[in-house]
C-alpha cells in the first residue's frame, strides 16, 4: 500500500506561483510513476501533468505546458508540481496519484493510489 499526501496548496493571485508537494509513504514510491489531476467545482476530475517512476517520460495537458513542472526526488519520495503564472481557471481541488507499473499516464483509471487533495485557489 502507498499513502499519498498533498500540500502546498493555498490562496495566489493571478500571475503568481504555487509548489504542490505529494509525499509518499509505505512503499517505496520509486517505482511508481506519479500523476497530478484537478477537479474544479462542478467540473470533472482533468489530467494535468505524469512522470513515468524513472523521470524519462514527463506528460502535461495543453492548458498547463509551459506554465507547470512535474518533478520527483526519489530520496525523500516525493513529487512535486512547480505552477507558475497561475490563472484563476487554474482554481480547483489539486490531486496526487500513483500508478505501480511506473509508466506517466493521463488515463484516470490507471492510478491506484490516490491523494485527499489540496485546494488552489487564483484569484484574479
Amino acid at each position: 500500500q502507498v499513502q499519498l499526501v498533498e500540500s502546498g496548496g493555498g490562496l495566489v493571485q493571478a500571475g503568481g506561483s504555487l509548489r504542490l508537494s505529494c509525499a509518499a509513504s509505505g512503499r517505496t514510491f520509486s517505482s511508481y510513476g506519479a500523476g497530478w489531476f484537478r477537479q474544479a467545482p462542478g467540473k470533472e476530475r482533468e489530467f494535468v501533468a505524469a512522470i513515468s517512476w524513472a523521470g524519462g517520460t514527463i506528460i502535461y495537458a495543453d492548458s498547463v505546458k509551459g506554465r507547470f513542472t512535474i518533478s520527483r526526488d526519489v530520496a525523500k519520495n516525493t513529487v512535486y508540481l512547480q505552477m507558475n503564472s497561475l490563472k484563476p481557471e487554474d482554481t480547483a481541488v489539486y490531486y496526487c496519484a500513483g500508478d505501480r507499473h511506473g509508466s506517466a499516464t493521463r488515463t484516470e483509471s490507471e492510478y491506484e493510489y490516490w491523494g485527499q487533495g489540496t485546494q488552489v485557489t487564483v484569484s484574479s
